[in-house]
């Protein structure tokens, strides 16, 4: 009875060692892990060169649009891992991915000019916005009370618009400008970012506590290539995919350029933040048709609201 009793008792304490050892182990590994240095996470050609997205649930999984074909959403586990999560209704292709507070997905629909809204559990598809008059939508970012705001190119004339879409689904025109690509919203949800894919220029407004924008202002210029998905990381540094140029630019909060990621492929397309600690940084490849990883100093914004929410 006793040694039965002494047994018992030394089970949580061994349990206690292996798992102290194992976090020590993991953050060890992780310290040796370079970073700002890029590799592939999913095999090649896994996704079309429609390969969008991206976007980190709560529980860490990766969601990327095109999957194996056009007018899908593929899932990717952190060991890389790809598979199918769900079909789009016909004729729907996706872009740009973000999660709502309740943990909806909410996908840019840009040939039926919606926003649809995926039930996570269900897997439900409904159209939370529809406009017309949009050219896409392209790429969506969210901020702290569930608002969208959304860039849409029109890429024949090279011109572009930005809309905000409430969470009644309701959209409103915010702007017009040139060919509106990346777009995201500061850590304290304060200002908004747009890109211009073409005229190389990434804008800066500033956002109201009613969505309203103002005091549009040049952030940076770049000499060369073109630009597509942007994030930010809770410092408000902001990462611009350089699509043509293969890299990652990384922007201080006040514009100047800190850094330039090298990735394998040259055509980028967006780029989100996930992982156990949010300092994972995924990025999605069009001439590659996977998507790579690397390593960053400071957890995504979007990855940080994840856990607060």
């Amino acid at each position: 009875m006793n040694k039965i009793e002494n047994t018992s008792a030394m089970k949580p304490l061994s349990l206690t060692f292996l798992l102290v050892g194992a976090v020590l182990f993991t953050n060890a590994q992780d310290a040796k892990t370079p970073l700002f240095k890029s590799s592939a996470l999913t095999a090649l050609n896994g996704f079309t060169r429609g390969i969008e997205g991206p976007a980190v649930d709560k529980a860490g999984i990766l969601y990327v649009v095109n999957f194996a074909k056009q007018g899908t959403i593929g899932q990717v586990n952190p060991d890389g891992s790809a598979s199918l999560f769900v079909d789009l209704p016909e004729g729907s292709i996706g872009n740009g991915i973000r999660f709502d507070s309740k943990g909806n997905m909410l996908i840019a629909d840009y040939t039926k000019h919606n926003i649809l809204k995926v039930n996570m559990l269900t897997k439900d598809i409904t159209v939370f916005a529809h406009n017309a008059t949009m050219s896409q939508p392209n790429d969506i970012a969210i901020d702290n009370k569930d608002r969208l705001y959304a860039s849409d190119p029109n890429w024949g004339a090279s011109t572009g618009r930005i809309w905000r879409i409430d969470t009644n689904g309701k959209t409103t025109k915010l702007d017009s400008m040139g060919t509106a690509n990346g777009i995201e919203v500061s850590p304290d949800n304060k200002l908004l970012y747009v890109n211009e894919s073409v005229q190389r220029k990434v804008w800066v407004y500033d956002l109201s506590a009613k969505g309203e924008v103002s005091n549009k202002r040049l952030f940076h210029e770049f000499p060369d290539f073109g630009m597509d998905g942007m994030r930010c990381d809770i410092d408000g540094n902001l990462y611009v995919t350089r699509h043509g140029k293969g890299t990652i630019a990384k922007l201080s909060p006040s514009g100047k350029l800190l850094t330039e990621i090298t990735l394998l492929g040259k055509l980028p397309s967006n780029i989100a933040f996930g992982g156990k600690d949010g300092r994972t940084a995924y990025v999605t490849l069009q001439d590659k048709g996977n998507v790579e990883s690397f390593r960053v100093d400071k957890p995504g914004r979007e990855w940080l609201m994840s856990k607060k929410k």
